[in-house]
């Protein structure tokens, strides 16, 4: 038999070498374990959110997915963490209406949130619903109005930090109301909410799924949904677009990316891997017994779903005087 030239037989090597080095991006992926970086605390939406679904991809793959809390600055520590982690695969990120908010905020950042992430999926939205410490005697958005208009500035109201949907929704309030509610920010949604409990502050706009035990316990009092429409969660609870605010739909939504530059094939397998499990009924009973609503989707819709969010975070900034 005849031999090969020596072009070929090198040409051959080299392709089998490649198909070598993508194998493990492709069919074995993900062959360890894989980090989910998260903005928030233990306790807080997001990071309820990013252990269900690391739970359940854990399960279905037979490789750990483990949840990595890195709070602090909006989520911006965890969000210039996330883009300088290798484009692997091993390293994702929760993207959330936290970064989108910051992007309309400041283009004062270290990175690009639209050019340093790929998007793979949105996994859930939860509605924000606007509650106050029960000692404030209100229980409706108007009477809430009425009580800051007779006390201005002796009212507070906690957020998760500064710049955040929360703390933009309660700046928005001030300005459609003509308030002056004093804003506390926190590091989280988990502290903020405990100093509510505490009646260290009075008012929280917040999601639904880190207060709603205390909503049905009596020990927070739900004014009204900060989303478009009602939820069946509370579905007997008012929207603050029924109190003439439509403008305070402060939804927060949450999605999985990972570094730009990743792998297409572990991206795409990310996707068909997120989307199984949100369409599957253990997942999908899981979060919305917690107040979220799943989603799925392709990366298409999520990237256009975060520029649609971009747009309207941009306006509300400048509305309530905090963009940078």
């Amino acid at each position: 038999m005849r031999a090969l030239p020596k072009l070929v037989v090198a040409g051959m090597a080299l392709l089998g070498a490649a198909v070598a080095t993508q194998a493990p991006g492709q069919a074995d992926y993900p062959a360890r374990p894989v980090r989910i970086v998260v903005g928030f605390p233990p306790g807080a939406a997001g990071d309820l959110v990013s252990r269900a679904v690391a739970g359940h991809l854990s399960q279905t793959t037979g490789q750990q997915f483990v949840v990595e809390n890195r709070p602090g600055a909006s989520s911006n520590i965890a969000t210039e963490y996330a883009a300088r982690a290798p484009k692997d695969g091993y390293t994702l990120f929760l993207g959330t209406v936290a970064n989108v908010v910051n992007a309309a905020v400041t283009s004062k950042l270290s990175f690009d949130f639209a050019r340093d992430f790929a998007p793979i999926t949105l996994i859930a939205t939860v509605p924000v619903v606007l509650v106050v410490h029960p000692s404030t005697g209100v229980a409706t958005v108007s009477e809430l109005i009425a009580l800051a208009k007779s006390r201005p500035g002796q009212l507070n109201y906690a957020s998760s930090g500064v710049a955040t949907t929360p703390h933009l929704a309660g700046a928005l309030l001030n300005v459609k109301a003509g308030i002056d509610l004093v804003h506390v920010p926190y590091q989280g949604s988990s502290p903020a909410v405990t100093d509510l409990l505490a009646g260290r502050t009075q008012i929280m706009f917040s999601p639904v799924s880190v207060v709603l035990a205390h909503i049905e316990a009596g020990r927070l009092k739900a004014l009204a949904w900060a989303a478009p429409r009602r939820s069946s969660v509370l579905p007997d609870l008012p929207t603050v677009a029924e109190a003439g605010m439509p403008e305070l739909d402060a939804s927060i939504w949450f999605g999985l990316m990972a570094p730009a530059g990743t792998a297409q094939p572990v991206l795409d397998k990310l996707a068909r891997l997120l989307n199984a499990a949100l369409k599957s009924e253990e997942l999908s009973a899981q979060l919305k017994k917690m107040g979220y609503e799943p989603l799925g989707g392709t990366a298409a819709d999520f990237s256009r779903y975060v520029d649609d969010e971009l747009r309207k975070w941009t306006a509300a900034a400048q509305a309530a005087g905090v963009r940078k």
